[in-house]
């Protein structure tokens, strides 16, 4: 099944004609309160009358000079109809993604590794001779040619069953690895997770330590975001949290709504594993637009495409190293969205962070084709049309 990862993908083939929405500092919803309490606002619209078919919860965060705005929306669970909790836990999905990017290039501003270097340097004894070509600088960006490793099942409900097994990273790049290169690296891009997985590995070997320390050390505790861990073989989310939903096939026969808050991640690693708020993820990225996570002209590579074109759509490429791109309301809005099992989330800024957006969506359908109704909506009201 597809992933729509890409930012605002699904709003282009929509065709919404919605403005952005004013958002005057004073005109901030608090924190905990629902849609129907909040300021009539449309983003207060855009979250209303949840839990919805596609949607049991949302959490909004918009900040920068332009304005505040917090809501919440929808249902704790289905079981007990408790409002959702705005301070809530989630799984962010490839929002991972920004995360490893900046560990690297923080690596690179250090000299302890080189982004034109091929990654097999770093890891001579799992990627083999066919991916030499491949470089630091081609896994952030997408443009690797590394395909997919293969993973068990083919349908939600086959996943589901398979939802606690423990799949460790090496084994993923060397199924991943084993099949032809997609393209010459660096002539096209795929957006991927092999390609974060194996630069996860790299940071390991640079380091000599674990993935998740030097998030942690480099991230994580620097800015204090005290809510955001990686779950490792955990398939809980730990501490306070929204149940997530997924339509499937039940055991009688029907389909309808299954719980699938518990779910193992690590078929995702560096590239989509991590837990956090809302509150962690807009300090993360008012501090990354800032320059307070990558520092220097390092930083340059998150907000540089490469002039390559997508190996399966062939427009113009639309990721950088860790983000992507789109224009909205006449306006470059950077940022990563994120989707696992029963959750999607995103974050967005202006380059210049005028505006930011943090968003969590508890959609049951979080890895479909079609982008959430409820985040379109959101992203639509912060942001404007494409």
């Amino acid at each position: 099944m597809k992933i729509r990862t890409s930012l605002l993908a699904a709003v282009l083939l929509a065709g919404v004609t919605a403005g952005p929405s004013a958002l005057p500092a004073a005109a901030s919803a608090p924190a905990g309160s629902s849609a129907a309490q909040a300021p009539h606002t449309p983003l207060a619209s855009a979250i209303a009358g949840l839990p919805s078919a596609d949607t049991t919860a949302a959490l909004v965060r918009v900040g920068g000079k332009e304005g505040v705005w917090r809501g919440s929306s929808g249902v704790h669970d289905l079981r007990t109809h408790r409002p959702a909790d705005p301070a809530a836990r989630f799984r962010a999905g490839s929002v991972t993604k920004v995360f490893t990017a900046a560990v690297v290039l923080q690596l690179a501003s250090e000299g302890r590794l080189d982004l034109d270097r091929s990654a097999r340097s770093y890891l001579p004894d799992l990627l083999p001779a066919a991916y030499r070509g491949v470089t630091v600088r081609h896994l952030l960006d997408h443009t690797h040619g590394i395909p997919a490793p293969d993973l068990p099942g083919s349908t939600v409900e086959e996943w589901y069953a398979d939802r606690f097994r423990v799949h460790h990273p090496e084994d993923l790049v060397r199924s991943a690895t084993s099949k032809k290169p997609e393209f010459t690296p660096g002539e096209r891009q795929h957006y991927l997770n092999i390609g974060y997985t194996v630069a996860g590995l790299v940071v390991e070997r640079v380091t000599g330590d674990t993935y998740e320390h030097q998030v942690a050390r480099r991230v994580l505790r620097p800015l204090g975001l005290r809510d955001t861990y990686f779950p490792g073989t955990d398939p809980r989310i730990d501490g306070p949290h929204n149940h997530g939903y997924q339509r499937m096939r039940l055991d009688d026969g029907t389909t309808g709504l299954r719980d699938v808050t518990v779910w193992g991640t690590t078929d995702t690693w560096a590239a989509g594993d991590i837990v956090s708020t809302t509150a962690d993820l807009e300090r993360f990225t008012r501090a990354l637009f800032r320059g307070h996570v990558v520092r220097g002209p390092l930083l340059q590579e998150m907000f540089t495409l490469p002039k390559v074109t997508d190996h399966r759509t062939g427009e113009p490429a639309a990721y950088s190293a860790g983000l992507s791109m789109k224009v909205l309301g006449g306006r470059e809005v950077w940022g990563k969205t994120g989707g696992r099992w029963g959750y999607n989330a995103a974050i967005a800024s202006t380059r210049d962070g005028a505006r930011t957006l943090v968003y969590s969506v508890n959609s049951t359908d979080a890895k479909g084709r079609d982008m959430n109704g409820t985040a379109e909506k959101i992203m639509v009201a912060v942001y404007g049309r494409p």
